[in-house]
């Protein structure tokens, strides 16, 4: 089978263009697969963090040929450009990451014209139906772009509920839970884990239990309420907080917060994109 995926992809950064790399390593065994990626994903002033792009080497590197950087976001006539180069593939199958309707226009003027006069079909692997952050326009786009697509992969049973307020004419679905990742290397067990994190970022955990939040902040991931609980788990257990990811908030009301509940000194903010090389 020639499928195309499209998507977010090196040398865009984060855990979708993680997951679409893993995606061509497993699907490339048995198939005929390139990735036709973004060249740019969001507008500057749209994207909430420091850089869009991978500022290392990823964890696996899709073969040179196989990533296509093509992709403009808010360009409505490289979608027509870009959907005119991959029906020159003559793909039997595209498929998406889909999580917020930003990309639904993108994606219908890409899915249609392929779709035109061929036997293409469409599956969306939708990491969200419903955005968690909810802007105006969303239900029709996401309507809109689900009229171009054949069948969905949903991976929670929330989405599996949200898809089905969407899917009218009950395409087919298949529910399969997310995956774990295994793109960072061996595991790394507690005594280097704590050696390491001592030595490149000075935090001495010694033999004390730690929580970790792993990945980017916004107010939808619920970090405030984990600092809002840690003082009543403090009065039980002894315990460290490691804070891992950057912040696509303002970081100003999360360190009032952990100043102003006395956790200076429980609270570890690492407050930046952890890249590939540093996960395990």
């Amino acid at each position: 089978m020639k499928i195309v995926i499209i998507g977010t992809a090196y040398p865009m950064r984060g855990g979708i263009a993680q997951y679409n790399s893993i995606l061509y390593k497993f699907l490339s065994v048995n198939h005929d697969v390139k990735i036709f990626s973004f060249k740019r994903q969001y507008p500057e002033f749209l994207f909430p963090g420091k850089t869009q792009f991978e500022t290392g080497e990823p964890a696996y590197k899709i073969p040179e040929g196989k990533n296509i950087v093509a992709i403009d976001s808010i360009n409505p006539f490289n979608w027509i450009f870009s959907a005119f180069r991959i029906r020159k593939e003559k793909p039997d199958l595209l498929i998406y990451k889909y999580w917020i309707p930003f990309f639904a226009p993108c994606f219908f003027t890409i899915s249609f014209l392929v779709k035109l006069f061929a036997k293409t079909k469409v599956l969306f692997i939708c990491d969200n139906v419903i955005p968690h952050e909810k802007r105006f326009g969303d239900r029709f786009f996401t309507k809109m772009v689900f009229s171009t697509v054949t069948f969905f992969l949903v991976q929670s049973k929330t989405v599996e509920s949200d898809l089905k307020i969407y899917n009218k004419k009950n395409k087919p679905y298949i529910l399969s839970p997310h995956p774990l990742y295994n793109i960072f290397g061996e595991k790394v067990d507690k005594d280097a884990a704590r050696e390491f994190i001592n030595k490149n970022y000075d935090i001495n955990l010694a033999n004390e239990k730690v929580i970790l939040f792993f990945g980017f902040i916004r107010k939808y991931k619920g970090l405030m309420y984990l600092l809002d609980a840690l003082p009543e788990i403090l009065k039980n257990k002894k315990i460290k907080l490691i804070i891992a990811g950057e912040f696509y908030d303002d970081d100003k009301p999360y360190r009032e917060k952990i100043k102003s509940s006395g956790l200076e000194n429980d609270v570890y903010l690492l407050s930046d994109f952890m890249p590939d090389d540093k996960v395990k």
